[in-house]
């Protein structure tokens, strides 16, 4: 029998809310790059991002630095790539070496979108949970 550890509802919903929030971006970007030859549609394993996140892995800067040749240049850090990131098996590639079908980026993106509904919604309640106890009045 494997033990699943527990968690108290505002680390496991902050988690969530972050793993859901950081699908939506490589959603967003799929969708952005629709029309971009060879661009790689990917995808998040939502089960295993949220595992990293809750035992603490979640992205981090790396320390290599992007090299600034002028004052003028803004110097952003290099991310590591995140536990969970996928590429999608494309449906139907495109001539170009596109992968991003966008109708299904469209459906992932909305669904993504109500399931982060639901964790906000239960994030928040959890906090009023907590505020009633504390201070004895209902929430």
């Amino acid at each position: 029998m494997k033990l699943v550890p527990q968690y108290d509802s505002l680390t496991f919903g902050e988690a969530a809310l972050k793993a859901r929030s950081f699908r939506q971006e490589i959603l967003a970007s799929n969708m952005a790059n629709a029309d971009t030859p060879h661009y790689k549609a990917r995808d998040v394993d939502f089960a295993q991002v949220l595992r990293a996140r809750l035992s603490g892995q979640e992205q981090r800067a790396s320390q290599l630095a992007l090299e600034a040749t002028d004052n003028g240049h803004i110097v952003l850090p290099v991310r590591k790539e995140e536990p969970g990131v996928q590429f999608r098996v494309p449906l139907q590639p495109a001539l170009d070496g596109n992968t991003v079908d966008a109708d299904t980026e469209r459906s992932h993106f909305a669904q993504n979108a109500m399931m982060m509904q639901a964790a906000i919604e239960f994030f928040g309640g959890s906090i009023k949970t907590r505020m009633s106890a504390i201070t004895g009045q209902p929430g």
